[in-house]
C-alpha cells in the first residue's frame, strides 16, 4: 500500500483545480495521482487509480458532485469525499452522502489543513502500517506483541475488552474494536456485527439463521458466528455472492 494519501480532485473549472492542486502539493502527506474536469470523467479515473479521498465539486454540468457522491457510495470501497465548492446551501446533502468534509472557495488554508489532519488520522493507522513488516502490534497484559493479521481468524468485543482469535491462540486486549476495524481493512477484515470482526480469508459457510440474519462458519473454527442483518446484505456483496 502506497504511505502517501491519494487524491484526486474534480472540478469543472481548470483554475480551481490548479489552485487547489498546488494548495494540496504542501503537504507531506499528500499525492495528487489525477484530476478530472467531470463526474462521467471522475468515474472512470476512479477505477483506474483507486485514489483514497477525492475533492469534489459540487455545480458541474452533466453528473454534478451530488450524483457521482451517490455512484460511490455503490464502490466496494469508496474513496473518502471532501465537497470543495462556492455553494454552502449544499452542505446538509453533502453529509447524507458521508461526506468527510465541506469546504467553500475561496479555500481558506487553516480549515483546508484541519481537513488534511482528518484524513491524516482517519488513514494513518493503514498508511503507517504499509511501511512496517505488515504485523499488526496489540498491546495486552503490559507487553507489546506483533501478530500477523493474516492469522487472526476473527476479532470479538464484550463490555470491557476485546479478544483476537487466531487458530491456536486467543489474545485479551483492552483496544475498541473500531479501532482495529480502520486497521485491518487492507488485510480483507469484515464487520458482520456489532461486535466482530472477521478475516474473509477463512469463510467457509454462510447459513440463513432468522429474522434476516445469518451463521458464519470459519475454516478450522467450530463456533458459528452471528452475522446481523444490518450486515448480510453488505457482506454477500462483499463475497460476490
Amino acid at each position: 500500500m502506497d504511505p502517501f494519501i491519494k487524491v484526486m480532485v474534480v472540478d469543472d473549472e481548470p483554475y480551481s483545480r490548479e489552485e487547489l492542486k498546488h494548495l494540496l502539493q504542501s503537504f507531506s502527506t499528500i499525492q495528487v495521482v489525477g484530476e478530472a474536469e467531470s463526474g462521467e470523467a471522475a468515474l472512470m479515473k476512479v477505477l483506474q487509480l483507486q485514489p483514497d479521498v477525492i475533492f469534489l465539486d459540487v455545480e458541474m454540468p452533466r453528473m454534478n458532485g451530488m450524483e457521482l457522491a451517490k455512484a460511490l457510495k455503490e464502490f466496494k470501497k469508496p474513496p473518502y469525499i471532501v465537497f470543495a465548492t462556492a455553494y454552502p446551501e449544499f452542505a446538509a446533502e453533502a453529509f447524507r452522502y458521508d461526506a468527510l468534509d465541506y469546504l467553500l472557495k475561496p479555500y481558506d488554508e487553516d480549515q483546508l489543513r484541519e481537513t488534511i489532519l482528518r484524513l491524516e488520522k482517519k488513514l494513518a493507522p493503514m498508511k503507517e502500517q504499509s511501511k512496517t513488516s505488515g504485523k499488526l502490534a496489540i498491546e495486552a497484559d503490559g507487553e507489546i506483541l506483533f501478530i500477523d493479521p493474516k492469522e487472526v481468524y476473527y476479532i470479538v468485543r464484550d463490555e470491557k475488552s476485546t479478544k483476537l482469535v487466531t487458530e491456536d491462540h486467543e489474545l485479551i486486549t483492552k483496544l475498541p474494536l473500531k479501532e482495529f476495524e480502520s486497521r485491518l481493512v487492507p488485510f480483507g477484515f469484515f464487520r458482520i456485527h456489532k461486535s466482530f470482526l472477521v478475516n474473509l480469508t477463512y469463510v467457509k459457510r454462510l447459513t440463513p439463521w432468522f429474522n434476516g440474519a445469518y451463521q458464519l462458519e470459519l475454516e478450522g473454527k467450530k463456533e458459528l458466528l452471528s452475522v446481523s442483518r444490518n450486515y448480510v446484505k453488505a457482506l454477500r456483496a462483499r463475497l460476490e455472492i
